[in-house]
């Protein structure tokens, strides 16, 4: 305990006694356990808030680099999403041109029709021009329904 042997105890007590007296060693025997007592108690304050704001800082630094780490993610999904988009329109644009290219080979043009020989669809409406799109292709096809029943079939 704080350097001292057993001996060196001893004789600083011997040394305590004969200084104070054997009436007042007692009190400040007591008076000295005090303030060793005030000491440690302060000493585990300043120790126990020392060890709260170190472990508020290491807090703050996880919270810290979580943020950065969400912010990486951000910027790595938004230059994920213009290279989607660039590739996209890159394809879009080659789709054009081959589009435009079959239009122009030989042998790909309609025979022109009368309109009144032109058959009309479902609707009663007239065909569709040339290179129109007649349905969304991602909706099921509709099945005609008899007139007197109403149920599907």
């Amino acid at each position: 305990m704080f350097g001292f042997s057993s001996g060196e105890l001893l004789i600083v007590a011997l040394v305590a006694l004969i200084v104070l007296g054997p009436e007042r060693l007692p009190k400040a025997a007591r008076f000295a356990g005090l303030w060793v007592r005030r000491a440690r108690t302060q000493w585990h304050s300043v120790k126990s808030e020392l060890e709260r704001e170190l472990e508020a800082e290491e807090l703050k630094r996880s919270v810290q680099d979580a943020q950065r780490s969400i912010e990486d993610v951000g910027t790595q999904l938004r230059d994920a999403q213009t290279r989607v988009r660039d590739e996209f329109d890159a394809v879009r644009r080659g789709a054009a041109e081959l589009a435009d290219e079959a239009r122009r080979m030989p042998g790909t043009e309609r025979p022109a029709t009368d309109d009144a020989t032109a058959p009309a669809d479902v609707t009663g409406a007239a065909t569709l021009p040339p290179g129109a799109i007649a349905a969304d292709p991602t909706s099921p096809p509709r099945v005609p329904q008899e007139a007197g029943d109403g149920a599907p079939r």
